[in-house]
């Protein structure tokens, strides 16, 4: 007995493991569809070798490449077989990839049209100027995520997404005589990632191309100057461009290479009052948490004018002890919420190390459970 498209998919879906996919797909055709579907849908490459067989997998069935919505390339650092000389270390920083590994990746590109989340991670030493691999895709990307070499071929794959709403860059500079030119005609037009919500790059020179006319409205970044002067302009800079965002900023994370507390309340008090009365913003740090009580106190009448404010995070780095246990998290914790009780989440850096405090039916509680790094693009 035949039964419904839906019911097999029911079925697929209570499968709990790949190697029971591939046996369903050999019981029928009709399982077989559905199976290859649940198979082919999220796909990670990350050995080479295996990559490359994967995609002459895709390419020699056509009907198995656009059933790819998910797909993560990750190129990883090897695990050392044992102890090494640094000579050693140096000369093996450089791997051997498979001469045919991006040609493979460009191959199944151009053929995989549904994809919808799409992650490149390069962290093996490899040469990110990778992005031609890009080139003759159609598919219209959700979100994403890649380390690739900001180049010409980025900025052209780029202005053709018009569903992309959530982007991770890991490169940029719009000065490379290979891009200038066409990022000010094509990224900066608006109506180029008409969608574009989510951004997250580590130079603050994005926001500018990236953020004004658009829908922007979480927004992680870090401060590139250490001088005072030019991280004093960047931080202008990079406050107005905000502004232009055509819809309220409302997650805004932007680090910086050394923390201190004078620039970090001086960027609260220019955040203040550039997003004030009307501040939609429930996520902003990290901040240098001051000391000194009274310091503190302004510290805290300051975020006190974000009414919406959920989360923000505190760099405890330079106090003596830090306020690392619970116990003195959750005072920390509570004295901020007598000034700002919209907040619900607050995260303690010390040394880049983060720990978080949530307040779960009136009660702060250690939460080691959350992800740090991600919870601005959930707020």
């Amino acid at each position: 007995m035949e039964l419904s498209a839906e019911a097999y998919s029911l079925i697929v879906g209570f499968v709990g493991n790949r190697n029971d996919l591939c046996s369903l797909c050999r019981v029928s055709k009709a399982f077989q569809i559905a199976a290859e579907r649940a198979l082919y849908n999220t796909l990670q490459m990350t050995s080479p070798l295996e990559s490359i067989a994967l995609c002459k997998l895709l390419v020699n069935r056509p009907r198995l490449a656009p059933l790819v919505v998910a797909l993560t390339i990750s190129l990883q650092d090897r695990e050392p077989a044992s102890d090494e000389s640094s000579v050693e270390d140096e000369t093996s920083k450089a791997p051997s990839m498979p001469l045919d590994y991006w040609d493979s990746i460009a191959s199944v590109l151009q053929r995989t049209t549904r994809i919808r989340f799409l992650n490149i991670y390069i962290d093996n030493g490899s040469d990110p100027k990778q992005a031609w691999v890009l080139k003759r895709c159609t598919f219209q990307l959700q979100a994403f995520h890649c380390d690739l070499a900001w180049d010409r071929d980025l900025v052209s794959f780029l202005s053709s997404q018009s569903l992309l709403s959530d982007l991770y860059i890991a490169d940029f500079n719009e000065d490379t005589p290979d891009t200038v030119s066409i990022t000010n005609q094509s990224l900066r037009l608006a109506q180029k990632l008409p969608k574009l919500t989510i951004l997250e790059c580590t130079f603050t020179e994005v926001v500018g191309v990236l953020v004004p006319g658009r829908p922007v409205t979480h927004v992680k970044s870090c401060f590139s100057s250490s001088e005072p002067a030019a991280k004093r302009a960047e931080m202008s800079i990079l406050v107005e461009n905000l502004r232009l965002s055509s819809r309220a900023v409302c997650s805004l994370n932007v680090a910086d290479s050394a923390y201190t507390g004078p620039f970090s309340q001086e960027f609260l008090s220019r955040l203040v009052t550039a997003f004030s009365p009307d501040s939609e913003l429930r996520y902003v740090g990290p901040f240098v948490l001051p000391v000194d009580g009274r310091e503190r106190l302004a510290f805290y009448s300051k975020l006190r004018r974000m009414p919406r404010l959920q989360c923000t995070e505190l760099e405890v780095s330079d106090w003596d002890p830090p306020p690392l246990s619970f116990p003195a998290m959750r005072a920390l914790a509570s004295e901020l919420r007598m000034y700002c009780p919209s907040v619900t989440t607050v995260i303690f850096i010390h040394n880049l190390e983060p720990k978080v405090v949530r307040a779960v039916d009136g009660l702060w509680r250690a939460d080691s459970d959350v992800v740090a790094d991600s919870v601005w693009r959930d707020v």
